[in-house]
């Protein structure tokens, strides 16, 4: 079920600045770099905002969203003329819902999970990087018989179709040959795959953090396998209507999260401590999240880092038959997927 919480409060005052790396630039990055410069100027002229709403997701698995969110940044660069409403994504297959459906502007997925909704007709596009995560890995319970991948064969797992997780699993199980027919999936959202596991109800779970720390912390689960190269980065999404007719409220979000991945970056302690406290986890556990599974010190710019790890996802969601128009409509999507014109000029007013 979706949260939505309205925020009112002021920010509080944030200091400090971080260098962040660039990547290379994209064709029609002229066109986009118009759109976020115009931006820009409308809020530094004070001028009337181009909308009165904003509707705009937070995440457990994105931290920078619980900052912002806390600390008010968007709230107080747009003042009381327009209302924010915060609504919470329980993965990103969730957050890709809500974007199809126009139920938010701004949402947080994984970077497989916005090639997936692009790839099918999603007219979504990335306009930040909020991480770089290790933040999926296959969990089996504390003793399990089960110790490699390939046992997985006719086996019962849990996860959840559309996000990290689940195409985690799938590139998994083809080192061994497998495929997601030769497992029995079973189709929960995350916290519910970690509840299956708890109960017995599973084998095995393709895990999310900080749900999946909570587990291996207060269940005894064990991460059967890792592989950070399997994990895509963290995406900041937004629906191309909003971004053509609201590119002065798109900069100020983009803005706000930079300013947030700043302050995370000077501020582990307490960034752990919010994680805590709304994904409802000992701080121990947001600690191991943050501090060891949250690469939040990476370049906000969207780019060619990005497709690299996409350009090897994609035949994978291809094989799986997740992609409907195949590996054309993946093609398509990795050329169309990227903004990256207002997260450049967000890094450049750091």
């Amino acid at each position: 079920m979706s949260t939505i919480v309205r925020r009112t409060v002021p920010a509080l005052a944030i200091a400090g600045t971080i260098m962040l790396a660039t990547t290379g630039c994209l064709a029609g990055e002229s066109a986009d770099a118009s759109n976020a410069d115009a931006a820009g100027s409308a809020g530094a002229e004070g001028a009337e905002w181009s909308t009165d709403t904003l509707s705009i997701d937070f995440a457990t698995y994105n931290p920078l969203s619980l900052i912002v969110r806390d600390q008010g940044l968007i709230e107080e660069a747009l003042g009381d003329d327009v209302t924010v409403e915060w609504v919470q994504s329980a993965g990103s297959n969730k957050a890709n819902e809500f974007l199809r459906a126009g139920s938010i502007d701004v949402g947080s997925t994984a970077g497989s999970a916005a090639l997936l909704a692009r790839a099918n007709g999603s007219p979504i596009k990335v306009i930040d990087i909020y991480s770089q995560p290790e933040w999926s890995a296959l969990v089996v319970p504390e003793g399990s018989d089960i110790t490699s991948v390939a046992d997985l064969d006719g086996k019962s797992v849990a996860a959840t179709p559309g996000t990290d997780p689940y195409f985690f699993l799938l590139q998994a199980l083809e080192t061994e040959g497998l495929t997601i027919a030769d497992i029995q999936l079973q189709n929960l959202q995350h916290a519910d795959g970690r509840a299956a596991l708890d109960a017995g109800s599973v084998d095995a779970w393709a895990g999310l953090d900080p749900i999946m720390a909570a587990a291996e912390a207060e269940s005894g689960a064990e991460l059967l396998y890792r592989n950070v190269d399997f994990n895509s980065y963290g995406f900041l999404n937004a629906t191309e209507e909003f971004l053509t007719d609201h590119p002065d409220v798109a900069q100020v979000v983009v803005d706000a999260y930079e300013e947030a991945r700043a302050w995370a970056l000077e501020n582990p302690d307490e960034t752990a401590a919010l994680l805590a406290e709304v994904a409802g986890i000992d701080l121990a556990v947001a600690e191991t999240v943050i501090t060891e599974r949250s690469n939040l010190d990476v370049s906000g710019i969207p780019g060619d880092d990005q497709l690299a790890v996409l350009e090897k996802i994609g035949p994978v969601l291809v094989e799986s038959g997740s992609i409907q128009g195949g590996q054309a409509a993946v093609d398509d999507a990795l050329a169309t997927l990227i903004d990256d014109s207002f997260a450049r000029t967000a890094t450049e007013d750091q």
